[in-house]
């Protein structure tokens, strides 16, 4: 086991999506930006799984994901806060929703000042109270 997947963590993953998308685009933007995060930590990643048959699965993030939603103007703070504290973020615009591939998402987020994007979701990962600021004012997604 990695010793940054020994609880108590030291740090905090956080994706915070947009709270007036429809259900499957919130889904999407979850499994987007956790994937941002996996990609860009994979000392995060847990050893992989195996059942009581022996049958082998893929590994997973290797600790807790809190999931928020915050409007429009929050998610805009959030990525100015995690910038000015130099943590990495992963983002997904609006504008994703109307393309079909990875190169074609690239180039929407590349075609916007970084102030201007229209945020749906962010992600990050880092130090528990440089998240709990970057966060505020999002909250905990509803369990329904």
């Amino acid at each position: 086991m990695h010793e940054a997947l020994t609880p108590p963590f030291d740090t905090k993953i956080a994706l915070l999506v947009r709270d007036d998308l429809v259900a499957w685009q919130r889904l999407n933007v979850t499994a987007f930006l956790a994937s941002g995060i996996t990609a860009a930590s994979p000392h995060l990643v847990g050893d992989p799984y195996a059942d009581a048959d022996g049958t082998a699965y893929l590994p997973l993030l290797g600790m807790p994901v809190l999931v928020f939603q915050a409007g429009a103007d929050t998610l805009r703070a959030a990525r100015e806060r995690a910038l000015r504290r130099g943590l990495p973020l992963a983002v997904y615009t609006s504008d994703m929703f109307r393309t079909g591939d990875d190169a074609a998402n690239r180039a929407t987020v590349a075609a916007v000042a970084g102030a201007g994007l229209d945020l749906v979701g962010l992600a990050l990962h880092g130090p528990k109270s440089a998240v709990d600021k970057v966060t505020k004012g999002a909250r905990l997604h509803p369990a329904d």
